[in-house]
């Protein structure tokens, strides 16, 4: 389990049987089922949940939960506050199937669940956050209207910061003053422009100056600490997740070639 943030909170569970008895939760409860079959009633029904599926609990909705075979049941979920999601969408999506398959909606909650050892960056929260409201709006066939035109010479501004303070926190305050846009509406106006979140762009900005510093010759550790990751683990599972090696994979290419 992680630590609340924010009135956001994360955990793991892992059970045979009855887990959990009735009970409601004033947030919105979306999990994603990893192993075993996830059963539990909701509005006067039995419902079941298996890998690859997510769940979508209403806030104040009551509930209960258990593992449907003896093999037992390991999930996670995201507990997040209604004004949250209210901010990001405009409303309060409301699903009527608890249970959905929603492959777009179940990445973007395993960027917050997927290391429930470490606390998501501030601009990653607001990222995923986005994209979860929007596809819970689209589930609930309540989309909101997109933007009719770009901010562009304020996105332009943003994107300066985040290249020339990559290696800094910046908050997502920092951007909305910067640019005059809440933080929601910013990052879908700049994934229009530059095709990805103002975080993903500044996780590309910091590992393309560790590139810079591996290829003159600093360490490991020293590229990762000086491009603003916050260790070399941090580092390695960015370097590969973005170009499908480790950065000491990239090195003795480079050092072979």
């Amino acid at each position: 389990m992680s630590a609340p943030e924010d009135g956001i909170e994360r955990i793991e569970a892992r059970f045979r049987g009855n887990g959990f008895s009735p009970h409601r939760h004033d947030t919105y409860a979306l999990g994603l089922t990893l192993h075993g079959i996830q059963t539990f009633r909701y509005r006067g029904e039995a419902r079941f949940s298996m890998p690859g599926k997510v769940i979508v609990l209403h806030p104040d909705e009551l509930h209960d939960g258990a593992a449907g075979t003896q093999d037992g049941l390991i999930y996670r979920m995201l507990y997040l506050p209604p004004e949250l999601v209210g901010a990001a969408s405009g409303h309060l999506p409301f699903l009527r199937d608890p249970v959905v398959e929603d492959g777009a909606l179940w990445r973007a909650l395993a960027q917050l669940l997927g290391d429930l050892q470490q606390e998501p960056d501030e601009l990653a929260l607001d990222d995923a956050i986005g994209q979860i409201a929007a596809r819970l709006a689209q589930q609930a066939g309540s989309g909101r209207s997109k933007s009719k035109m770009l901010a562009r010479p304020a996105l332009l501004q943003a994107s300066d910061l985040l290249v020339s303070e990559s290696s800094r926190t910046i908050r997502s305050q920092a951007l909305e003053d910067l640019v005059g846009l809440d933080r929601y509406e910013l990052a879908r106006q700049f994934r229009l422009l530059f095709g990805t979140s103002p975080h993903r762009y500044r996780i590309m900005r910091r590992l393309d100056h560790a590139k810079r510093l591996l290829r003159a010759g600093a360490g490991l550790a020293e590229a990762a600490a000086e491009a603003g990751f916050a260790d070399q683990a941090h580092f390695t599972r960015h370097f590969r997740n973005s170009f499908g090696l480790t950065p000491g994979r990239w090195v003795g290419m480079r050092d072979s070639a």
